[in-house]
């Protein structure tokens, strides 16, 4: 019997089975916390990385959220959850108890504001009062595609502040979405090799004693230079 004989439609027929899709298995769940001062573009930054949006009307994020995007690192399904949190003094005592947990972290600077490079010493000492020793930080200077002459902080002096303070680097453009992918991905890959890899070796030998693990640094990431395989193609932007 038809659709049309029968006189309903499946939608209302409670017997008719829907077809269902088994929800994909997540091997690891990486907490990654944003931070910086505000009008870096740390919220435009996360719907690059996880949407391949950006909006020109976003607006100050109030305290804290977080986007979440699933690739596959090592052949391993990762589900990074990434926290937006807010730049502004009043919202610090509030965004501080979220380092908690994290496995990683992006310290974002706006290259054509110099204050906001000069902040970032604050944050890294913040974060790694709050954050677990062996969670990765990488430096991210924003807004990479403006002119030159925009340029307040030179790649030179962010280098060796991040070779100073054991910090990963790139220099990255939300809007024009340059360097975004490739700079999480670098981050992603270096947790997955410190958590992953390196707590499977420790298991493996029986060492009961617990590992420091510094960061070091990287130069400016030009273009993708990891293999990892993207779950989804991301949409255009939509704002």
């Amino acid at each position: 019997m038809n659709e049309e004989m029968s006189g309903e439609s499946p939608e209302n027929n409670k017997h008719v089975k829907k077809p269902t899709t088994m929800p994909e298995k997540i091997d690891y769940v990486f907490k990654v916390v944003v931070i910086g001062d505000s009008a870096v573009g740390k919220t435009q930054l996360l719907s690059r990385f996880t949407q391949n949006e950006f909006c020109f009307d976003s607006k100050s994020t109030i305290g804290v959220e977080f986007q979440t995007r699933t690739i596959t690192l090592h052949s391993k399904l990762v589900k990074a959850q990434i926290w937006d949190t807010a730049g502004q003094e009043r919202y610090r005592a509030v965004t501080s108890a979220y380092y908690r947990g994290a496995l990683g972290a992006m310290v974002v600077y706006d290259i054509t504001k110099r204050v906001t490079f000069d902040h970032v010493a604050r944050w890294v000492e913040e974060l790694r009062a709050h954050a677990d020793d062996s969670a990765v930080i990488m430096l991210v200077g924003n807004k990479a595609d403006l002119a030159e002459d925009k340029r307040d902080v030179s790649t030179e002096e962010a280098i060796a502040f991040a070779e100073t303070q054991r910090l990963f680097f790139s220099e990255v453009s939300a809007l024009s979405g340059g360097n975004v992918d490739e700079a999480f991905f670098r981050l992603l890959e270096e947790i997955f090799s410190r958590v992953v890899v390196t707590r499977k070796g420790l298991e493996s030998e029986n060492v009961g004693t617990v590992v420091k693990l510094d960061g070091s640094r990287i130069d400016v990431i030009f273009g993708s230079d990891l293999e990892i395989k993207k779950t989804n193609e991301l949409s255009s932007c939509s704002c």
